[in-house]
């Protein structure tokens, strides 16, 4: 555990997003390896299958994330004021009410998938895998939601070390199982699903162990395992609009995948490939996002709102830093990367595709990793709906700017979709930050 109330605030920053961006980089690390074994061993149907698969999964996954982050950060202020049974009871009151909803949500998502899949308008000759593919996913969602609980909480007394020791146990074990199932018997891109289940079960499994042996302050005890109707609407207070914020982004990427779809297999391939490099992208910058979020709420919970000032600055610093060098990856090794990807007939083309896209957003990661930020600071101010407001703009306009764009310029005018949305996204958020500090009486 960790007390970011003391000390300075850039090493805090660091110290805790470390971790995190080395757990994400790790967990995108093995998305894309499972992509690449089934684009090379299982050939282009299986890669689009679970390329469309992916975002309609990402909604209920990120939904989860953003319930768990807003507890997260109402755990934090606890945690930085000093109240240890309030810390129990939150942790407590989460973990049941979201198993009980995703057990809900799964069934929900099992009953419908053929609905789904055809409102994307998904080619006839990957329906069927991608149903079972996404069917066997929606399985493990209450396996997702306890790993990111247990995460979330061990995040808010600053532990980020731990959770990414599990999280690397799954990826490899994850990994492992495709080499063997996927690359050596060639059991098809289902396997791949159930796999991937397995794997967060073994997580979920050890993070509990963990917590009960090792981190007896955060473990809820019996009083603790009964919902509270006051309590469940602050924790929904926080969480609630963070969800939403997190399926927004999914919901956008299910309407801008049905955009892809009507492009041709090898455009649903390249998208597929490079919204991997998306990922590793922005995914980590929401990392230094999370760092900035415990950092504030334990200052605010403390009553230290100097402090609080001096944590953002500092983290704005390192998501510029994490822009240069991301950037300047992508734009040098975009082929390569895309590459990586596809091989056999079509693959020609579906590496210029994704090379073009990828040049042009090496420039405009800046965007992400300057919103993230701003995004980080409203979160640990407990200004839930400001973050998700700012996300509805950006991805909004996002999706109707593919619409527009898409039809003429390919995947290309995706990516400038995506430019549009986040420039729109700073024009609300840094105004807004300054009346904030305003309000707060923080220095500016």
């Amino acid at each position: 555990m960790t007390d970011m109330t003391v000390g300075s605030p850039r090493g805090h920053l660091i110290r805790h997003a470390l971790p995190l961006l080395l757990g994400n980089w790790l967990q995108l690390s093995y998305n894309a390896v499972d992509t690449i074994i089934a684009g090379r061993f299982l050939g282009q149907n299986a890669l689009a299958a679970e390329g469309i698969a992916g975002p309609v999964m990402n909604l209920l996954i990120l939904a989860i994330s953003g319930l768990c982050m807003g507890a997260g950060v109402l755990m934090s202020e606890a945690f930085g004021g000093r109240e240890y049974p309030r810390l129990q009871k939150i942790l407590g009151n989460t973990l049941l009410f979201g198993l009980l909803t995703c057990a809900g949500l799964a069934l929900a998502g099992i009953l419908l998938t053929e609905p789904i899949l055809a409102f994307l308008d998904v080619p006839g000759e990957i329906f069927g895998i991608t149903a079972a593919y996404l069917r066997i996913t929606f399985l493990g969602a209450p396996f997702t939601f306890c790993c990111n609980a247990l995460g979330a909480g061990l995040k808010s007394v600053g532990d980020a070390r731990t959770p990414l020791k599990f999280l690397a146990t799954s990826a490899i074990l994850n990994a492992v199982l495709d080499l063997i199932f996927l690359g050596i018997f060639r059991f098809g891109i289902v396997c791949s699903a159930v796999t991937t289940v397995f794997a967060e079960a073994v997580c979920a499994a050890l993070a509990l162990r963990h917590m009960v042996r090792r981190v007896p302050l955060l473990c809820p005890r019996g009083v603790h395992w009964r919902l509270e109707g006051p309590l469940l609407k602050q924790i929904l207070h926080y969480g609630g609009p963070t969800a939403l914020q997190q399926a927004i982004q999914p919901v956008c990427k299910v309407l801008i995948q049905g955009q892809v779809n009507a492009l041709g297999v090898s455009s649903i391939a390249a998208f597929n490939a490079v919204t991997r490099m998306d990922d590793f992208a922005c995914i980590p910058a929401q990392s230094i996002s999370s760092a900035i979020s415990t950092y504030i709420a334990q200052n605010r919970g403390a009553r230290k709102p100097g402090s609080i000032r001096a944590g953002f600055s500092a983290g704005i610093r390192l998501e510029f830093c994490y822009w240069l060098l991301i950037g300047a990856v992508t734009a040098l090794l975009r082929r390569p990367i895309v590459s990586l990807f596809v091989a056999g007939d079509g693959a020609g083309e579906v590496v210029a595709l994704g090379s073009r896209y990828l040049g042009w957003m090496a420039a405009f990661y800046l965007f992400p990793a300057m919103t993230n930020g701003f995004q980080g600071f409203f979160r640990g101010m407990g200004k839930m709906k400001t973050t998700m407001l700012a996300t509805f703009l950006q991805a909004s306009t996002r999706t109707v700017c593919t619409y527009l764009l898409a039809p003429r310029f390919g995947i290309t005018g995706i990516a400038f979709s995506c430019a549009i949305g986040w420039s729109l996204m700073l024009l609300y958020e840094v105004p807004y930050y300054f009346i904030t500090c305003k309000k707060r009486s923080l220095p500016r």
